[in-house]
């Protein structure tokens, strides 16, 4: 049937956490820098809080949280990852408040993580936010600078 997408439907993404962006060239990953996996941007957080970027389903927590991914009602996939190397960490510092399935709103609390561990493991708290099914995206637009989780991040237009 014609008619049940909208064309050139444009979705904004708010900071998903208190801090700076950074652009993902800079980071120090070729998995995110050379976007490999997706693209979009990087957070240098200033607090150990991870907020929704955008309403969407958890899809998935990754058993050592220190990443999850999830999918807009238009479809966007988005992964939200919590520093460099935390995979290594296994969990410890990291606490979730969200499970596969779970529907989330604009601004919920995701995630809590210890910025301060994660420092004293020699880990870069470099936060990337990623959309990965990157064919859907006609357009990505990001802002660089200071953020709070009510600053509008990104618009993608699909």
């Amino acid at each position: 049937m014609l008619g049940l997408f909208k064309k050139n439907k444009t979705i904004e993404f708010k900071a998903p956490v208190r801090g700076e962006t950074v652009d993902l060239s800079v980071v120090p990953d070729p998995v995110f820098a050379e976007k490999m996996v997706g693209d979009g941007l990087a957070f240098k957080p200033e607090e150990g809080i991870l907020y929704a970027p955008v309403s969407g389903e958890v899809v998935q927590v990754f058993p050592t949280k220190h990443a999850l991914g999830l999918r807009t009602k238009e479809g966007l996939d988005v992964l939200i990852h919590i520093g460099l190397d935390t995979v290594e960490m296994k969990g410890e510092g990291f606490t979730s408040f969200v499970e596969p399935n779970q529907w989330v709103n604009v601004g919920d609390k995701l995630l809590e993580f210890d910025l301060d561990l994660i420092a004293a493991k020699e880990k870069s708290t470099l936060s990337p936010l990623l959309i990965t099914n990157m064919p859907m995206v006609k357009e990505l637009n990001c802002y660089l600078g200071k953020v709070t989780p009510r600053t509008t991040v990104m618009k993608v237009k699909i």
